[in-house]
């Protein structure tokens, strides 16, 4: 027996339709048609490379080293079928599925969820039919398939979004699969929109970068305050990312361009970067309130994923606040502090809270339960005394209590 493909293989488990019907029809015939049928199957895929695994009474499992090969063998063993002198001129109908995935060599065989999957996308097809998974889908380059939704497979936990193969030869129209309704397809995913302003080229040219491979629409970039506003209002962006200092003084004319997006265009977040900490600049940008508004180091755009994810959250109405000045403005003790009944690990959850992290991401940091992060942020919202008029908001205003105190 050839060596089994291993890595990336492709499997086409194939099974008779109404073979217990056929059996009652045929009686002894009936071992005629399971010779037959294993013997077509078994040709075409020998001729494609593929390998039998296995033939357990009316079904069939084999393996490929490639999603195209599986295919075509699939196809070539549904013409061939259709063309067989059957005994007795039964209609013999095969359903077959094929999915692409890295099984577990065990013995002359496979193990794995890859292997489960294969066999309860062959179930859910018809006589005749060939189901293929996404994946599948994905590398079988010259095939035509259709597309029919996406679906919960049995004893699986992952939906499966699943193609028909066509074909010359190829049946083309059957009834809808025998799987529970499809899932609803999900809804079209917006593109954040962003425009850029910094008078370095390099560092404009390299955020936005890194923000297309992030799957941001990257509107507009400008090197001043006057056409960023320009901008900001011919492309309504979800997020305005600005330099504190830019041309011609170099002080504040970020900031002011910053201040007037949010009286202007409230429906675009902006996130401040600075050179250096200044707390003084964040607090009057935070003056109103922290919703759709950052303030981060240029050395954070270095940490691609947090600096990406602040981005998505100033455009999405929440805050991202650079640790350094969260620990140089809540870090202070003042007289009447706010904060001084906090615990702690309240005050850890609450620095967390104010960079804009969310309780699950909170709960990741401190490597605690979210459970137990939900209950400081409870204890938290007590004890600084904010009213319950949304999660959000009290977030929010738990970060500027003590900002203004």
């Amino acid at each position: 027996m050839p060596e089994l493909p291993s890595g990336d293989v492709t499997l086409l488990f194939t099974d008779i339709e109404a073979s217990t019907r056929l059996v009652g029809e045929l009686g002894d015939d009936y071992g005629g048609v399971l010779d037959g049928h294993r013997r077509l199957i078994s040709g075409a895929a020998a001729a494609t490379g593929g390998i039998q695994l296995d033939a357990r009474g009316d079904e069939i499992s084999l393996a490929f080293p490639d999603a195209a090969s599986a295919v075509a063998a699939a196809a070539e063993a549904q013409r061939a079928l259709v063309s067989h002198a059957w005994p007795r001129e039964a209609r013999v109908r095969v359903r077959m599925g094929v999915h692409t995935g890295r099984p577990t060599r065990e013995g002359r065989g496979y193990i794995g969820l890859d292997v489960h999957r294969t066999a309860r996308i062959c179930e859910a097809g018809h006589g005749g039919q060939v189901l293929v998974s996404a994946a599948t889908r994905a590398e079988a380059a010259g095939h035509d398939f259709r597309e029919l939704g996406t679906y919960v497979l049995r004893g699986l936990e992952r939906p499966e979004q699943l193609y028909q193969l066509l074909g010359p030869g190829l049946a083309a129209e059957f009834p809808p699969l025998r799987l529970e309704e499809p899932l609803p397809a999900a809804p079209e995913q917006h593109a954040p929109k962003v425009v850029l302003a910094d008078d370095s080229v390099l560092l404009r040219e390299g955020i936005a970068r890194l923000l297309e491979d992030a799957g941001f629409d990257v509107v507009g970039q400008c090197a001043n305050a006057d056409d960023l506003l320009l901008k900001v209002r011919s492309y309504s962006p979800d997020v305005a990312i600005v330099d504190i200092r830019m041309p011609p003084t170099h002080s504040d004319e970020g900031l002011r361009a910053a201040q007037a997006i949010r009286e202007r265009f409230p429906g675009t977040g902006v996130l401040l970067l600075s050179q250096y900490v200044e707390p003084a600049y964040a607090m009057e940008l935070l003056s109103d309130s922290a919703e759709g508004v950052g303030y981060l180091l240029k050395d954070r755009v270095a940490d691609i994923p947090d600096f990406v994810a602040a981005v998505r959250r100033v455009a999405e109405g929440g805050s991202a606040l650079d640790p350094s000045l969260i620990s140089q403005l809540v870090g202070r003790r003042r007289v009447n502090d706010p904060l001084a009944a906090l615990t702690p690990r309240e005050r850890e959850v609450l620095d967390l809270m104010a960079e804009g992290l969310s309780n699950q991401a909170v709960a990741e940091r401190l490597v605690v339960t979210e459970r137990a992060v939900e209950k400081h942020v409870t204890s938290i919202f007590g004890k600084l005394r904010l009213p319950a008029t949304g999660e959000t908001h009290r977030r929010v205003l738990a970060v500027l209590a003590y900002l203004r105190a």
